[in-house]
């Protein structure tokens, strides 16, 4: 007959519960006296009266438990955590974005020695199977350093030589609309115009254009410290670029490393075709449109060529500033008519470049709408101002690109897939 401590225990759902059914008391209390049975039953009502006070405590919290799933679950609980997380993303992206602009000195050079490197891959590898990497980078880097000092001095010295017919035609053109404006029947009186030349006169000549100056010295101080970080960065990148890029896929491993890989690979090829293709098309524009500027003798030919070039890397707007700018001059240097053929020369090379040169030079797979090109340089240009504009089309063409190769060599992220019988 089995003692009754020993049945009350084995019956309990408590002694089940701690012990997961697997604990013998038939087996284990018949080696006690009965003091201890007595010890153990009352040990067990104790444990009783715990584990129901726990039972119910446990009750309650399933049911706090349950009603914090159903209030995240519906449908305002869904957009309250889309929110939260859109959230997260735009305070981490915000803090980027602050650092970025804050190591602008820094980061940009980085981005233009990249930018660089890409462009010269091809001739960098030609010439290190040829000649000693050491030698080969040199060379390059002394090409690249010499055209980028080219560029900026026919400027210069374009625009000093005629700076002088310039300034007297822009002042007479400058009569000519005072004429015009007070033909108008809201235009200002004289005392008005006088006013707003003292206005002018007065800003020059104040402390607050004196700060500006000086800012403009802080300016060209960065600007010759980012010139020269970017000559150091991009020698290294030509130099030991495969090193640098084996280093920074240590990391990764698996399928992660074979998506890097592919993602590196496409920034690279991305970056050479678009400057590559973009610089063709800006020296056909420029060619074009300084023939049309010599042939109207419109001043700074030159110099407005050159623009041109630099201003062609810059989609869309680039186009229409370097327009606006030839056409002011034809204004000012030779009237109404030569300004209206200048803009007739400028459109009809615009028209030339984006329906032949573009599709053959830069290739479809490059082409991005001209929304995202407009979005793109708008955010470039309020983060980091004309040089953000330059760089934010390549950028958005990197990430497009890398978007495109992202689960394959050929298949883009399932977000960006083309839906069945749907064409890019």
């Amino acid at each position: 007959m089995r003692p009754t401590g020993a049945r009350r225990f084995a019956d309990t759902d408590v002694g089940g519960t701690l012990y997961g059914g697997s604990y013998d008391i038939n087996r284990e209390v018949p080696m006690f006296g009965g003091r201890r049975l007595r010890e153990l039953n009352a040990r067990m009502n104790d444990l009783e009266v715990r584990a129901g006070t726990r039972g119910r405590g446990g009750s309650d919290g399933l049911a706090e438990s349950s009603r914090a799933r159903r209030a995240w679950g519906d449908s305002f609980g869904l957009l309250a955590t889309r929110a939260l997380q859109i959230i997260v993303v735009l305070v981490l992206t915000t803090v980027v974005v602050i650092g970025l602009r804050t190591l602008s000195t820094v980061v940009i050079p980085i981005l233009l020695a990249l930018i660089f490197a890409s462009t010269f891959a091809p001739v960098m590898g030609w010439l290190r199977a040829r000649i000693p990497a050491a030698l080969a980078t040199v060379l390059v880097l002394l090409t690249i350093v010499l055209l980028l000092t080219a560029v900026g001095w026919l400027i210069v010295w374009a625009v000093k030589d005629q700076w002088d017919d310039l300034s007297t035609q822009a002042q007479d053109g400058f009569a000519q609309v005072l004429d015009w404006v007070k033909t108008l029947p809201f235009a200002p009186d004289h005392e008005q115009l006088m006013e707003w030349r003292d206005t002018i006169v007065d800003f020059l000549t104040s402390s607050q254009f004196g700060s500006g100056a000086l800012a403009g010295v802080g300016v060209v101080t960065n600007f010759i410290t980012g010139f020269v970080l970017m000559v150091v960065v991009l020698f290294f990148f030509l130099k030991d670029g495969p090193q640098i890029w084996r280093f920074l896929l240590r990391p990764f491993e698996g399928a992660a490393l074979a998506r890097a890989e592919r993602a590196g690979a496409k920034t690279v090829d991305t970056l050479g075709h678009y400057v590559r293709g973009t610089a063709s098309v800006a020296a056909v524009d420029a060619i074009g449109i300084g023939i049309g500027l010599v042939i109207l003798q419109v001043p700074l030919a030159l110099p407005l060529a050159v623009l041109v070039f630099v201003l062609a890397f810059i989609p869309i707007v680039g186009a229409t500033l370097a327009g606006i700018l030839a056409a002011l001059v034809a204004l000012v240097a030779n009237g109404p008519l030569s300004a209206v053929l200048v803009v007739g020369v400028v459109v009809l090379v615009n028209q030339l470049e984006g329906n032949f040169l573009q599709p053959v030079l830069m290739g479809r797979a490059l082409k991005l709408h001209s929304l995202v090109i407009l979005l793109a340089l708008t955010i470039g240009t309020v983060l980091s101002g004309v040089l953000g504009a330059v760089l934010a089309v390549p950028i958005a063409a990197v990430a497009w690109g890398v978007i495109q190769v992202w689960d394959g060599p050929d298949l883009p992220a399932k977000p960006f897939r083309p839906k069945p019988g749907e064409t890019d």
